[in-house]
């Protein structure tokens, strides 16, 4: 370790920490393999001493860099360092993280976010000066977390053989990041003293969560079950709920409690409110905190874990552009860490609000981020590494190949990136602001429009929406926080603005509303927003998806909004409006100018074809006037879609081509693919083999009731087929008699049946045998009539019928038809349509 640490250390730590009995077998052996995974539960210390024994074996003075996913976890790292060394943070061990950094000459061990080493990594690979990269809590998934690996290394691999790589997790899932770097699994595990599960499911019905929702009931039953804990255990309470407005909500429901303080934990928080959670307090405390107590930090003296069952998790639409966050149950691997933290220095309980019959059902581990969350600053970290399509970094996992595309399309419209995906100089800009690169648009692009102190105050506020105190309005979040009514909230957003303020660009003195709005519809144009219905509360975003304001609010009055935060709940037919400016037109046309289009529009709207141009923002519909010359393919394709729609009985469909239309289906079921189909779904499908002419002479429904139908279905045969329809599927039969009969085809054009020709009884004399057709494979079906034209026997036999059922039908009718021949062996009597002659 380094020089100077033990004698304080051994005095400060506790006895003995589980990671001090491996760190000379760790550090041999990562110094021999280059790289290697430390596998170790939350508490052995492995974030304190293992960076500081890497500092002391490098003997070149070369630094110690240890990437944290969250700030507060790096902030609270290099504290508690420094506290073994008995020095102040800044001396041998530092931090650095976003808009923070303290760091100087002398600093060995350097604590930052993995984001902070993703830029650093692009910026020099080669990482000058740093000897070993420690990337705690790889478990956890984090998009950077995933970056810093990959590129850490790849740094390795082609650039410095000599940097050390260590990546450590709490789970002992670890065989794919072994794999990944190439080197031992170091386990240390830790003295874990008997947690006690306690199953305390709510007693009443409480709603699952839905988007960011949590039902109340649930933050009334987790109050409960902290009181019951308090009442049944010693020492402090740890409390996970998902987000910081459950924790102010079961902070609220608990009040004020003798003896007992109760503490908030989360990233949202200044740093000596997070620090005060961080120390043993001089009374019992409940520390209410979100996920980052789960792993990332160690909370001293919990002898006792209450945990609601939920986390919160990116989720990202990608079919409407929608991106946020939303409440899920917890995985069975984060709930046995977080059950862990009761057992660190005795024996604990953990009361799960949830059955353990539930618990049995919840998924094994937690999805990673690459999986649900936006990928567009993913996809431009990767463009900057020189890798678009990350196909040769060593990454955890593939990113879904959709979500990367719709992360290119945005980096492209951002001019992040070219028509091959390579990084742009604008794009390099866009990464070195440190926010979501529609973020950073807004930043730069909005400094030319509101100015730059403007910009990025009002970034500040899209960067963290919670910084939005509730309000749904944007510019009157901006003004309060200006006015420091939360003086916590006003904090944390003045020290954003200072970090992201650009260099001063003027700009034209605007109104908050339109400022916001501005930067806002730079960020998220898609979002643009106008009213449906004046006052409604319902709007049409330029994305193409709706968009609701909460009753009340003054944005359901405005003609016109910049949305910056909407989510939609799962199945819901659009979204709600949480975060937007009010705007004008103007501002929109302003903004989303790259979305403007001006085009000739010929469709079936409404029954007919409607032809006008139309000027659009994205898929909102700005002017429209009626086209006077339509091009003559654009009317054919509206004609063609209208058919599609509302089907062929938008022709006439003449008794003759109806007709020939059951010939054609007799011969495609008869003789099979080469004679075309002519059912509604065949024809539709195929509209430009014979409808076309007549579609490219038509304007309107009207004119498709003119079009000659039989004409345009000949057009499906060939000059042989055309040739032999008439042979092979004739119109009319001639009969024995010398009469020519017209064939009846079935009408069922899927499955016809066989075709009816009807003739009367006498007409037949003389033929042994009925016709055929279709080339003789098919026996026409004979409805042979009386006299009186009434059916007397129906047979496709002929042959058959004349021994068999002739002579029943000659008994029953010569009686009664005396003046027609009833000959005994019809087959060599004359066939004849008339009554026999008088005697």
């Amino acid at each position: 370790m380094l020089p100077g640490m033990s004698a304080r250390a051994e005095a400060a730590l506790p006895e003995p920490l589980p990671i001090s009995a491996v760190l000379p077998d760790l550090v041999d052996r990562l110094t021999r393999a280059g790289a290697a995974v430390l596998v170790s539960p939350p508490g052995t210390g492995k974030t304190t001493l293992v960076p500081l024994a890497l500092a002391d074996a490098l003997d070149d003075g070369a630094r110690v860099v240890v990437a944290e996913p969250r700030r507060i976890a790096a902030r609270a790292a290099a504290r508690r360092m420094a506290d073994l060394l008995g020095e102040p943070v800044g001396a041998r061990v530092g931090y650095t993280v976003r808009g923070d950094s303290r760091t100087g000459a002398a600093t060995r061990v350097e604590v930052v976010t993995t984001g902070v080493l993703v830029r650093r990594l692009e910026r020099d690979a080669e990482l000058p000066g740093v000897g070993a990269v420690v990337l705690d809590e790889c478990h956890e998934r984090h998009l950077d977390t995933d970056l810093a690996v990959a590129f850490a290394l790849e740094s390795r691999a082609a650039l410095r053989p000599d940097l050390l790589v260590l990546a450590t997790s709490a789970t002992a899932d670890a065989d794919r990041l072994a794999s990944l770097l190439d080197g031992p699994v170091i386990g240390a595990d830790a003295p874990l003293f008997d947690v006690t599960p306690v199953w305390c499911p709510p007693a009443g019905p409480v709603d699952p969560p839905h988007g960011l929702r949590v039902d109340p009931r649930l933050l009334d039953h987790v109050a409960s079950v902290v009181r019951r804990a308090l009442s049944e255990t010693s020492g402090d309470v740890l409390v996970f709920l998902p987000g910081a407005g459950e924790i102010n909500g079961v902070a609220t429901r608990l009040g004020a409690i003798d003896g007992v303080d109760v503490l908030r934990l989360h990233g949202r928080l200044s740093a000596a409110d997070q620090d005060a959670a961080l120390r043993p307090g001089a009374r019992r405390r409940v520390v209410l905190a979100s996920a980052v107590a789960e792993s990332s930090l160690t909370v001293p003296g919990v002898r006792t874990v209450v945990d609601a069952g939920l986390a919160r998790v990116p989720r990202t639409d990608l079919s409407r552009g929608l991106n946020g966050l939303a409440t899920v149950r917890v995985s069975r691997s984060s709930a046995h860490q977080r059950a862990g933290r009761a057992g660190r220095e005795a024996p604990g309980r953990v009361y799960r609000c949830w059955s353990e019959a539930e618990h049995a059902r919840l998924p094994a581990h937690p999805d990673p981020e690459v999986a649900v969350a936006d990928l567009c600053g993913f996809a431009l970290a990767l463009a900057r590494w020189g890798d678009p399509d990350g196909a040769s970094v060593p990454l955890l996992d593939v990113p879904p190949a959709a979500s990367m595309a719709v992360a290119r399309q945005t980096l492209q419209a951002l001019g992040a990136v070219d028509d091959d995906g390579r990084v742009t100089d604008r794009g390099r800009r866009l990464a070195t602001v440190g926010v979501h690169p529609r973020l950073a648009r807004a930043l730069l692009d909005g400094a030319g429009l509101v100015g730059g102190r403007r910009a990025a105050e009002v970034v500040a506020i899209l960067a963290d929406d919670a910084l939005a105190g509730g309000t749904d309005d944007l510019a009157h979040a901006w003004r309060r926080l200006r006015d420091g009514h939360d003086r916590a909230a006003t904090a944390r957003w003045r020290a954003e603005v200072e970090r992201l303020r650009p260099e001063e660009a003027g700009g034209p003195a605007v109104p908050d509303d339109l400022a916001a709005g501005l930067v806002a519809g730079l960020a998220y144009p898609e979002r643009l927003a106008r009213s449906r219905n004046s006052a409604s509360g319902h709007f049409l975003m330029a994305g193409g998806t709706g968009a609701e304001a909460a009753p009340g609010s003054r944005l359901s009055t405005s003609a016109w909004l910049a949305v910056a935060v909407a989510q939609r709940q799962a199945g819901a037919p659009t979204a709600r409006v949480r975060l937007a400016a009010v705007i004008d037109e103007a501002t929109a046309r302003e903004v989303g100018a790259h979305l403007l289009r001006l085009e000739e529009e010929v469709a079936w709207v409404d029954g007919d074809v409607v032809a006008r141009e139309v000027e659009r923002l994205g898929a909102i519909t700005l002017t429209e006037r009626p086209l006077r010359d339509p091009a003559r393919e654009l009317l054919a394709a509206a004609l063609a879609e209208g058919l599609r729609r509302e089907g062929l009985s938008l022709l006439t469909w003449t008794p003759g081509a109806a007709a020939l239309r059951a010939r054609l289906a007799f011969l495609h079921a008869t003789l099979g693919e080469e004679w075309p189909a002519v059912t509604d779904d065949a024809l539709l499908a195929r509209i430009d083999d014979w409808l076309a002419p007549e579609l490219s002479r038509a304007r309107r429904r009207a004119d498709l009731a003119r079009v000659d139908t039989a004409s345009a279905l000949r057009r499906l045969l060939d000059h042989r087929q055309a040739a032999r329809l008439d042979e092979l599927a004739p119109e009319r039969i001639t009969v024995p008699s010398g009469s020519q009969l017209r064939v009846a085809y079935s009408q069922n054009l899927a499955e016809p049946d066989a075709p009816v020709l009807a003739v009367k009884l006498q007409e037949m004399f003389g033929a042994r045998s009925g016709p055929r057709i279709g080339g003789g494979r098919v026996p026409v079906v004979l409805h042979l009539l009386s006299p009186a034209g009434r059916p007397a026997a129906v047979t496709s036999d002929l042959e058959s019928f004349w021994p068999n059922g002739y002579p029943s039908v000659r008994a029953e009718l010569r009686g009664r038809y005396p003046k027609h021949p009833w000959p005994a062996d019809p087959t060599t009597a004359p066939p004849t349509a008339r009554t026999k002659p008088p005697r």
